[in-house]
């Protein structure tokens, strides 16, 4: 019995031991995984912080885990924020001005071109609201009125009766609620369909002029008997205004020409000296033609030409000198000097420049005096036979040989118009092929 009782005590005791340390084993796991299961907890709560435990068993599969998808997570936010950034830039390099307004009208972003169409300040202007920025009374209107579905036209920033600035803006809804403001430049379009409207109504009125003047001397010769002296007058008059009508289509058909064709190369090439000498003589004759005797002669001059071959069309380039040298023969009064020289400037450049002493020009006109139809003399023009397109045409010349026009004139004293081409446009004179024209080697 003693025996029996030890031994069940002896194993109550080893039971008990065993428990314990059960007991005291689960709880140092409990309280390992309690402190895995936390270091993940911490790690979660903030995974920028620190950087993500390594564990074992199932915390460190979780923790391993996270540790994946927020890696994923971060790369997808990378890519999210690389790719609006490139959209940002591709609207920030639109020529056209781009606004987001949010729904109250206040600005959440707007590019360059917008801050310099309607004056904005990143700075300063970002959460501003868009009507207190932009005053313009048409625009306060088409804002309020919400009718979105129309373009309005604005005076752009800086804009001046000399330099005048339009724009097209509209207001684009999306979202909820938020606007898209864009903008356009159209200064451009406005003063190419104001130009396509004056000439319009340029060409009509310089052809009805002379179709007016044919009519009635037709109607006369079919309405009256007249002597031949007489019939001949009349005929005479009405062959001057036929060939001025020529003349004017034919210069129109040369602007045609240089607008809708390609730039001159340099397969051809003309001498200086003849290309001037031609010139002077065409100015000769109509100078002996608009100054006939007893008036006194016009003085037309030379100068020295360099020995210098130019590339380019040669008939190209002899119209645009031959309207400079016909336009001074006609605006300076008889006994005027006109000379025509020819020299290579110091910046390596070619200039050929038609200086007379004529009644010379307002410094308000010098800027239109290359547009079409443009004249500062409207009756001495037309009396002289003149288009009002010679300048125009010298100036699309001068524009497709890489060069430019320069018109310089003081009030009273004569005027001056160099056509300047780059150096890359002449070279030493080679031998003159057939008809002047000249092939590059």
């Amino acid at each position: 019995m003693l025996l029996a009782g030890a031994g069940i005590g002896w194993l109550a005791s080893g039971l008990a031991g065993a428990l314990a340390g059960v007991i005291a084993g689960a709880m140092v796991w409990f309280f390992t995984d309690l402190a895995r299961g936390s270091r993940v907890i911490l790690w979660l709560r903030d995974p920028q912080a620190r950087e993500a435990p390594t564990l074992w068993g199932l915390w460190g599969e979780a923790a391993d885990r996270s540790r994946r998808l927020l890696r994923a997570r971060d790369q997808q936010l990378i890519e999210s924020e690389a790719r609006l950034q490139a959209f940002l830039a591709a609207i920030q390099a639109s020529p056209n001005g781009v606004a987001i307004l949010d729904r109250q009208g206040y600005i959440e972003w707007f590019n360059q071109t917008a801050a310099k169409d309607f004056g904005l300040d990143p700075q300063r202007d970002l959460g501003q609201q868009i009507g207190n920025l932009v005053r313009d009374p048409v625009f306060a209107g088409y804002y309020a009125g919400r009718d979105y579905g129309h373009e309005v036209l604005l005076a752009g920033r800086g804009s001046t009766p000399q330099r005048p600035v339009q724009l097209s803006v509209q207001l684009h809804p999306y979202g909820d609620g938020r606007l898209l403001l864009l903008s356009r430049d159209v200064t451009a379009l406005a003063q190419a369909e104001a130009m396509r409207r004056d000439f319009v109504a340029n060409v009509s009125h310089e052809i009805r002029t002379p179709l007016t003047v044919l009519s009635g001397f037709i109607e006369t010769l079919q309405s009256l008997e007249l002597d031949p002296t007489e019939r001949e007058r009349y005929l005479g008059l009405m062959a001057a205004q036929a060939e001025r009508m020529q003349t004017l289509v034919q210069d129109l058909l040369t602007l045609s020409r240089l607008e809708g064709s390609p730039p001159p190369g340099f397969s051809e090439w003309i001498e200086a000296e003849e290309l001037c000498s031609l010139c002077v003589d065409e100015g000769q004759a109509l100078s002996a033609l608009l100054w006939p005797e007893p008036a006194a002669p016009q003085q037309l001059r030379l100068h020295a030409v360099p020995a210098i071959s130019l590339a380019g069309s040669s008939s190209e380039l002899r119209s645009a000198l031959s309207n400079l040298v016909s336009n001074a023969v006609r605006y300076t009064p008889a006994g005027g000097q006109i000379d025509i020289t020819a020299e290579i400037l110091s910046d390596g450049r070619v200039e050929f420049a038609v200086t007379d002493t004529g009644p010379g020009i307002a410094p308000e006109h010098l800027p239109r005096l290359s547009e079409r139809f443009y004249r500062v003399d409207r009756s001495r023009s037309r009396e002289s036979g003149g288009t009002g397109l010679g300048l125009a045409i010298a100036k699309h010349v001068a524009q497709r040989h890489d060069g430019e026009l320069i018109m310089t004139s003081v009030l009273g004293q004569g005027s001056r118009f160099a056509l300047v081409l780059p150096a890359n446009r002449f070279r030493p004179a080679v031998a003159v092929g057939q008809g002047g024209a000249m092939r590059a080697p």
